[in-house]
Order: structure tokens, then C-alpha cells, then sequence
């Protein structure tokens, strides 16, 4: 026998779970194999795939990754078992079935090195034999009779109770090692179970703890949202929780009976009973629980990731103020506030330090410098970051705005991450002359600019629009925020002359390496005349000059193409559209009237397709257009400086920093974020926040409540006055089960309770 298999074809597998033709997903995965990259196999070869997204793109890599990995694991186990000997062909045709990770190694199991069991000690006593007798379930016979076969002194076997129970060992761990067993009770705890949390024996039930809401607390596994199962993992981790899943064990016992065909007829029933009883308590319950645990985290997991991504996303997509001059300043009470002057691109011109509330004389002499610093910078903007003072350096800049009659915009800005940047190698290696401070107050005033550009060189972990994200798998975390990093820099496009290299770096194709060499040549050459000249850069091949070439831009450069996303294999096609029309290329380029009498017709080929000749005519129609939305102010009420100027009821603006799966916090100017609760968000129901809002939007919101010790805001996005919603996750269909008695069934009471487990007050901070 030999486990050769034939070659694994993982595309039909992707293409069943996606939903996704086979001819696509093998598209896709051919496009893979010669080393492109999403954002290029989304942009560039919508022909070849049949314009899939990005996301569904990146879905296919991922499952034929899992594909890949479990054949290889498959292939793993099949020569394990087969150098033992035990490979039959039953087992073979299971395993090579198989398209779960979880269930291929429950099949590995009973084969899996392990260390000494109790039933591997009774098997070296010879008592096999007596186990399969039990197993048999004979219709007659006596057990003892059997089991004092087996005593021996030598063996060490030495009455029948050492027989039956070492019988019974062997037994145990044959039920608990089958994989459709423990299919079933994984099975159970997934569709019946529950998971419950109260104090750790260490610590006291403190009402005053954030964990206070989790101290009795229980929910079926099926419907804990992922913040809640991560909030009672951090607690576990902390020491203040005890985290228990549970199951109603007897309906488990009773089809364990039943899948080894326990007769309660039969003499051996009771020996087989217990035996199964044991396979339960002492080897299936911890086993499965930690795989039920491990699976639950890894779907907490993947939905916090979700999040975080989403967030990230429309915080990097977030509209730039663009290409203007602008004045930072990173405020502080005791060292000053930093003044920094930029120009159009984002270069670093001068720097000021100012004093504000140290007295009247240091407010006097900051009235003066910045005045004059601003008189000499001439700024479009000014950006204040919104940490400690940052409202009261936005209403004396303000002030003085005034008094100089100027209608220059002064914009409050994240300050999240700014501080890691400003201590970061990247910064060092911009600015290694300067003080960390006065790179704060660079990166605060560039993220006005354009925040995307910015923000890449922060880690996305430090931004500060995430929901438990130390809590979760770091690889994972990782990947997708990278992912989201890349999608959005080639989405937007990068200016190949002035983008940094940790922009550079995500352009597809690029990379850390790669990026630092064009720099290098830029600093060292110039700026980039055309595209084509990137080849010249060392280290930069055909492969990652098609992939990335389409995502750079470079403006006023020989080609005008250039500055569009039009890649440089369509060129010749596009020279060849401005010939036919009588008009100069650079003639063409953005003039919509002249593009518009373009017949696709005309230039379908073979290799060229009506998908890319529709993005090639959008493109000469708006040029190296911004897909991100225009910029617009929002101004927080002057009267409302901190948390004690708020009253109930108070209508504010404000601007979303965080969406969770619970809600959305949002700044409203006091340097405390406010919650709206999901069930604040909208006088509709809201499922998901995220449908909603997102991170960066301008909502209108009113004061619920503020709780000045515990710093916390409560708010509504609601409307005064309209309908209130039905936001009753248990009957979002209306009235139609009014009336109608529920079941008197344990589960289902519990189920009913999804939305608001035992234990959760109507604090609206409880999932925190």
C-alpha cells in the first residue's frame, strides 16, 4: 500500500465555499501562481477573472491557502499511519475525503504519538481481549467470570476490579479518540451550549470593577458576540474572571450509547456504560472544550480583525485636505506648544514654540509669535491635534484668527499614533536633526494633508481604531491590516516623487527593500521623469515594474499618461485611440468630450477587453482623479471645552473615531470619546454599526449621560422625535409572534436572552 496520491486540485473546494465559478477561482489562482498581486489582478486583469473584486480576490487566496495546507497535512498523516501499519482503505478513502482541518486530525487521533495512557498500561497487561469482549455487548456471558482470566501478579493485574477497570480504560479512549464522537459533542457545544463567567477565588465581586457586568454572567456559545467572549478572555487573563463552558450532559451520554451500541440487555452493559461515562467526564469534556474554546477565539478573533479593518480603512481613505500649506501644532501645558510650518508637499520649513496658560505675559508673547509666524508661512490651514490642551490651543488660535481678520481654517486632528511615529526609525530617518515633539506637530499637520500618505508610517495597532486588538492572534491581525494598508495606498495611488518610502513600500510589487532604493535613486538622480525610468532603479525587475507601475504617479513627466492609472502595457493602445481621433494625446487626457465619441467597439481584442477599455476611457475622462471624498470641517461648540461643560440632552457635532461591534465612539471636543450605543446609533433597527457609520463620518449626536468619575459619555444619533424602532433582536420582523407564548424550554429561554445575557445591566458600557 503507499500514500501517493494523485495531484490536489484545491480550486473546485474554494470555488464550492465562495460561491464563486471554478473558471474564476482557477483564473485566479493561475494569475497567483505567476506572482501577481491582488491590487494588480483586480486593477489589470478583470478579463482574465471576470471582474472580481478585491475582496472576493483576496477570499480565493486565502481558501485555496487552506486547501493547500491541509493536503499537505493529509499527506503528512497518511505516511504516518501507513509506516505503523494501520492505513487501511476504509481509513484511507476518510482521511483523503476530508475537508476540515479539525476533522482530519480527530481521524489522526488514535494514531498520534502520544505520551503513556492508562489504556496504553492496560494494553501491556493484556487486557484487550477483555475489552473487545465488553464492546461486543454479548447477549450472555458472565463479567467477572472473564475478567478473573486476567488476574496475574506478574501483570499486575490484581483483582477483577484492576481487569474491568483496565478494560474499561482501553475502552474509554477508543469512544473518546473516535472522530465522529467527538464530532458530536463538539457539535453539542457549538448548537446547546453555553459559556459563564463569574469572579476569579482570588478576587471579590468589586462593584466598581469593569468586569462588574461579567460576574454573573452566561449566554449560549452560539450567540456571544466576539467583544464579549475577548472581554471575559482578558478578565480570565487578569485574574478577576472564571470562564466555564457547559453542556447538558445526559442527551451526550445517551448517543454515545448508541453510536457503540451499548444493549442494555446484555450481562456487559454496565461495564460498557461506565466506560462510556468515563470517555466523557475524563477525555472528551477538557479535550473539546479547548477545542471549542480555541475555535470560539479564533471567530472573536477574526470578527475583532473585521473591525479593525473596516475602521482603518476609512480612516485611511479619510478625505485630504491636499496639496496646501499648513501650519501644525502639537499642544502642550508644560514644555509649549510645537509650531511647524509646511509647504504645499508636505516639507518641513520652520518650527516655533509657544506657551499657553503659564500667565498672561507667556499668552502675550505666543499672541505674538505665532501671529508672526503666520504672517511669514502664509498657511491655507491650521492643524491643532486633539490631545491634552488641544481644545484650548484650538480656541486661542482661533482667537487670534480673529483679530488678524484671517479666514484661514483651524482643523482639530487625531493626534492617535502621532508619538509613535514621532519615536519611530522612519522619523528618525526623516527628520534626525529635530526634537520628538516637533516631528509630532509634522506628522499632526500632514495628516491634514493627505492621511493616508501619513499614516502608513505608523503601525496600525497604535491608531487607535480597534477593538481588543492585543487580545487577539498578532499574525492575524497583522496580515489583514497589511492587507488593508496596501488595498487602500494602490487604490489611491502614490506621486513616485514625493511619496516617502514607507508609502513606496506598499505599492504593489514594491515592498521595504524596493522602496528605499527608489528613494535612494530619486535623492540621487532627481525626481522621476517618467515611469519607465523606474527600471533603472537596481533591483527593480519587469515583474515588479508591471506590478506596480499602474499604482505611481508622476506628474508633469514626459509621458502624460504618466499621471493617470493607465498601466504602460496600454499605452500603444491609447497613442493609437488619439491618432484615429485627429487629437495630440496630451490633447485627449481629461478632455471628456473628445473621450466620450471613443467606440469600444473598435479596440476589443483579444487582449483587451470591454472591462479594461471602460476603466482605460473613465481614466482619460478625470485623470489621476482621487476616489476619496472632498475634505469638509467640522467645528465643535466653543462653549463645550471638557467633560464638565456637558448637560443632558445637549446637541453636539461630532466626528466617529472607532466603530465596534457594539457601537460607535465619537469625539466631540472634551479629550473623552462619547459612546453611542448600537441601539443609539439610528431610530432604525441596526444589526451591524458598521452599516451605520464609519470611522471619520460627521454625525450629529445628543448627551445622554456623563459619568465624570468613570470619564464616560453615553450618547444618541437618534432623531427627536421620530418612531422608536423596534431594536428587539429577538423579532426585528414586528408584531407577527405578539402574543404568543415561548416554549418552556431552557435553551431556547437562554437564547432569548442573546441580546442581553444574565448578568448585563442597561449600562451601555458593559460590553467594553
Amino acid at each position: 500500500m503507499t500514500t501517493e496520491t494523485s495531484a490536489f486540485d484545491p480550486v473546485p473546494f474554494a470555488s464550492k465555499d465562495l460561491n464563486i465559478p471554478a473558471r474564476q477561482v482557477a483564473a485566479v489562482a493561475a494569475l497567483f501562481a505567476e506572482g501577481n498581486t491582488v491590487p494588480f489582478i483586480a486593477r489589470y486583469r478583470k478579463e482574465a477573472h471576470g471582474n472580481l473584486d478585491e475582496v472576493q480576490i483576496t477570499d480565493i487566496q486565502e481558501k485555496l491557502s487552506y486547501y493547500n495546507t491541509l493536503e499537505s497535512r493529509r499527506v503528512t498523516i497518511l505516511k504516518s499511519i501507513e509506516e505503523q501499519g494501520k492505513l487501511t482503505d476504509e481509513l484511507r478513502l476518510k482521511i483523503e475525503g476530508c475537508l476540515s482541518k479539525t476533522t482530519l486530525e480527530d481521524l489522526y487521533l488514535p494514531y498520534k504519538p502520544k505520551r503513556r495512557t492508562r489504556a496504553m498500561i492496560a494494553r501491556e497487561k493484556g487486557l484487550e481481549p477483555l475489552a473487545e469482549l465488553i464492546l461486543t455487548q454479548a447477549a450472555s456471558g458472565d463479567p467477572e467470570a472473564e475478567a478473573a482470566k486476567y488476574i496475574s501478579e506478574e501483570k499486575e493485574v490484581q483483582s477483577l476490579e484492576d481487569a474491568l477497570a483496565g478494560a474499561r480504560d482501553i475502552i474509554a479512549e477508543q469512544i473518546a479518540e473516535k472522530a465522529e464522537v467527538r464530532a458530536l459533542i463538539r457539535e453539542a457545544y457549538f448548537k446547546t451550549g453555553e459559556i459563564k463567567s463569574s469572579p476569579a477565588l482570588s478576587t471579590q465581586a468589586d462593584e466598581e470593577s469593569k468586569y462588574k457586568d461579567y460576574f454573573d454572567f452566561s449566554q449560549p456559545i452560539d450567540a456571544i458576540p466576539s467583544h464579549r467572549y475577548l472581554a471575559i478572555r482578558r478578565g480570565e487573563t487578569e485574574g478577576v474572571l472564571r470562564r466555564k463552558l457547559a453542556i447538558d450532559a445526559d442527551p451526550q451520554i445517551e448517543r454515545m450509547k448508541q453510536m457503540v451500541d451499548a444493549n442494555p440487555a446484555s450481562p456487559f452493559f454496565q461495564e460498557l456504560e461506565k466506560a462510556v461515562l468515563d470517555a466523557y467526564k475524563r477525555l472528551l469534556t477538557t479535550s473539546v472544550e479547548i477545542d471549542v474554546s480555541v475555535e470560539m477565539k479564533m471567530k472573536a478573533d477574526r470578527s475583532a480583525v473585521e473591525i479593525f479593518a473596516k475602521n482603518l480603512r476609512s480612516l485611511l481613505l479619510a478625505a485630504p485636505y491636499g496639496e496646501k500649506s499648513v501650519i501644525g501644532i502639537d499642544p502642550g501645558l508644560r514644555t509649549g506648544c510645537k509650531c511647524v510650518a509646511l509647504d504645499a508637499t508636505g516639507k518641513y520649513l520652520d518650527t516655533i514654540t509657544i506657551y499657553l496658560g503659564q500667565g498672561a505675559d507667556k499668552e502675550k508673547q505666543a499672541n505674538i509669535k505665532l501671529s508672526e509666524f503666520i504672517e511669514k508661512h502664509q498657511p491655507m490651514a491650521i492643524a491643532v491635534g486633539n490631545g491634552t490642551a488641544g481644545r484650548e490651543t484650538e480656541a486661542f488660535t482661533k482667537a487670534l484668527l480673529k483679530d488678524m481678520r484671517s479666514k484661514i481654517s483651524v482643523v482639530s486632528v487625531s493626534e492617535a499614533g502621532a508619538s509613535v511615529y514621532s519615536a519611530s526609525p522612519i522619523a528618525r530617518e526623516e527628520f534626525p536633526d529635530l526634537d520628538l515633539t516637533i516631528r509630532g506637530a509634522i506628522s499632526i499637520a500632514r495628516r491634514l494633508q493627505d492621511p493616508l500618505a501619513e499614516l502608513v508610517k505608523v503601525d496600525p495597532k497604535s491608531i487607535g481604531v480597534g477593538q481588543y486588538q492585543h487580545d487577539v492572534y498578532q499574525q492575524l491581525l497583522k496580515d489583514k491590516l497589511d492587507e488593508v494598508v496596501v488595498s487602500c495606498v494602490n487604490r489611491v495611488g502614490v506621486e513616485l516623487n514625493t511619496a516617502s518610502a514607507p508609502l513606496l513600500s506598499r505599492v504593489a510589487g514594491i515592498g521595504d527593500s524596493l522602496a528605499k532604493k527608489i528613494v535612494d535613486y530619486r535623492n540621487e538622480h532627481g525626481a522621476f521623469k517618467s515611469r519607465e525610468e523606474l527600471q533603472k532603479v537596481s533591483g527593480l525587475g519587469p515583474r515588479a515594474f508591471e506590478q506596480a507601475a499602474g499604482f505611481l504617479r508622476v506628474r508633469g513627466g514626459e509621458q502624460p499618461l504618466d499621471a493617470s492609472s493607465v498601466h504602460p502595457e496600454r499605452y500603444k493602445l491609447v497613442e493609437q485611440i488619439a491618432a484615429d481621433l485627429g487629437e495630440p494625446l496630451n490633447k485627449l487626457i481629461g478632455n471628456v468630450e473628445v473621450v466620450s465619441k471613443i467606440k469600444l467597439s473598435t479596440y476589443l481584442s483579444d487582449e483587451v477587453g470591454e472591462l479594461t477599455l471602460k476603466d482605460i476611457i473613465d481614466e482619460l475622462k478625470k485623470p489621476g482623479r482621487d476616489p476619496r471624498e472632498q475634505f469638509e470641517e467640522v467645528g465643535f461648540r466653543e462653549d463645550v471645552m471638557t467633560m464638565k461643560d456637558l448637560k443632558e440632552d445637549m446637541e453636539l457635532k461630532g466626528i466617529v473615531t472607532n466603530v465596534t461591534a457594539f457601537g460607535a465612539f465619537v469625539d466631540i471636543g472634551v479629550h473623552q470619546d462619547g459612546l453611542v450605543h448600537i441601539s443609539q446609533l439610528s431610530n432604525q433597527f441596526v444589526k451591524d454599526p458598521a452599516d451605520v457609520v464609519q470611522a471619520g463620518d460627521r454625525i450629529d449626536v445628543r448627551v445622554l449621560e456623563v459619568d465624570l468619575q468613570r470619564k464616560r459619555i453615553s450618547l444618541s444619533a437618534k432623531k427627536k422625535g421620530a418612531a422608536k424602532p423596534s431594536n428587539d433582536r429577538k423579532s426585528p420582523e414586528g408584531n407577527k409572534n405578539r402574543g404568543k407564548r415561548p416554549k418552556n424550554n431552557s435553551h431556547n429561554n437562554n437564547r432569548n436572552r442573546a441580546n442581553k445575557p444574565r448578568g448585563f445591566s442597561n449600562n451601555p458600557f458593559a460590553d467594553l
